[in-house]
């Protein structure tokens, strides 16, 4: 079987091309440059503080012999890799790579620390992602349509006009029809938890209510309710002071982005770029 394996014409491609692959790495001549590997100071350091970060302790002696000659096996590794080509063609590498480069940029922005000036204008520019939810009290009456039928508008007029007189509290008659995921009343909640209980139009007609009064209908995804808004809170921008490290970390996304967007840029302006788009893929 050897011997037939031997015969095969693809085999005698294979081990000549894996041949000259080898003759032509040995063959290359090599520079003193790249045949040099130097652990600096600053590298052992490196390779330490790694140590100390995974294990919480300084490395003994032999463990940092041990790092070293880890770190020099690598290099000589990726050396020989490079000069024989291994990393042409490789899908992982190049993304490796590309993150190394976009780390680059995103260092510079990690270096950068914002004035107050460049804070407030942040904050002013993107108020609507730092101002807070409305809080809101409010009772309410729930009707379920499918009991009133036909009655249910004069049904709800009734009560209406009752909440209105003063003469009745819904916490203690029952006026509307009773369901157990609701309150009758609510106190201080976000318009964002009242939108997920009632839904997102319950929520946005709520908060454009009159103030101690009740109103309705407004429809939810249970059905319809009167309603009486008595406090809306909230809802402003804060203050720089208040809420400071928060604009910081968003200030500092929004700058890694920025510097990254320039960064790539700048680097695309040094190429002339030819894109041959196959006629399949036209439009």
């Amino acid at each position: 079987m050897l011997k037939a394996i031997l015969r095969e014409p693809l085999v005698h491609f294979l081990l000549l091309g894996a041949a000259l692959f080898f003759l032509d790495a040995w063959l290359r001549p090599t520079t003193a440059e790249n045949t040099e590997i130097v652990v600096s100071e600053a590298r052992i350091r490196n390779l330490e503080q790694n140590f100390a970060r995974t294990w919480q302790r300084p490395p003994t002696p032999d463990e940092l012999d041990g790092l070293v000659k880890s770190h020099i096996r690598e290099e000589v590794m990726v050396r020989e890799a490079l000069a024989l080509g291994l990393d042409r063609d490789d899908a992982i590498m190049r993304r490796r790579l590309q993150q190394k480069m976009e780390f680059v940029s995103e260092e510079a922005a990690a270096l950068a620390q914002p004035t107050d000036e460049e804070l407030s204008a942040y904050l002013e520019a993107h108020a609507d992602t730092f101002r807070n939810e409305p809080r809101l009290t409010f009772s309410q009456v729930y009707f379920d349509p499918r009991k009133h039928a036909s009655r249910l508008e004069a049904d709800m007029e009734r009560v209406l006009v009752a909440l209105n007189s003063g003469n009745v509290l819904p916490d203690s008659v029952r006026l509307g029809d009773s369901l157990l995921l609701l309150e009758s009343r609510y106190v201080g909640e976000s318009q964002a938890e009242v939108a997920r209980l009632f839904g997102t139009d319950f929520a946005d007609a709520l908060v454009k209510q009159p103030m101690g009064q009740w109103v309705g209908p407004i429809a939810s995804g249970y059905g319809v309710h009167l309603v009486r808004l008595d406090s809306l809170g909230g809802g402003g921008v804060p203050e720089l002071s208040e809420i400071r490290p928060l604009v910081e970390r968003e200030w500092a996304s929004a700058r890694r982005q920025e510097m990254s967007k320039a960064f790539y840029e700048k680097l695309r302006a040094k190429y002339v770029i030819k894109v041959q788009m196959p006629e399949t893929a036209k439009p």
